[in-house]
């Protein structure tokens, strides 16, 4: 039960919701990085992605830089709660994250021709 006028429910106690929010987005980074350490170290892009990807190890780096920038998110939107950094600290995230999806563009338009299946 959530509850804004009463007071009562996770409404009351943020330090609950903030979880909610929290360990989804950490969790949903680690698995962007692990791709991207994957495409960075070894070549290898995800098969639902490796037809569009022509250079996997850019690719690599925008999910990591991708990464990073939501564990920004979540340090700087939902963790830090001073008032003065919090707004600087979420915007210098998004801008990050942008950053991260255009490398990812570009890795995706420009690079090497892959012939095949797409393996490495």
């Amino acid at each position: 039960m959530i509850t804004l006028a009463s007071g009562v429910g996770l409404a009351r106690r943020g330090g609950t919701m903030k979880l909610y929010l929290a360990i989804p987005l950490v969790l949903l980074a680690l698995l962007i990085a692990a791709s991207g350490v994957a495409a960075v170290a070894r070549g290898w892009v995800l098969p639902m992605n490796r037809r569009h990807v022509r250079g996997p190890h850019l690719y690599g780096w925008g999910q990591l830089v991708v990464a990073f920038a939501l564990c920004w998110q979540v340090a700087f939107g939902l963790v830090i709660s001073d008032s003065d950094t919090r707004p600087w600290g979420t915007l210098s995230g998004s801008v990050i994250l942008l950053v991260g999806i255009i490398v990812m563009t570009v890795a995706q338009l420009a690079g090497g021709n892959r012939e095949g299946n797409g393996t490495p």
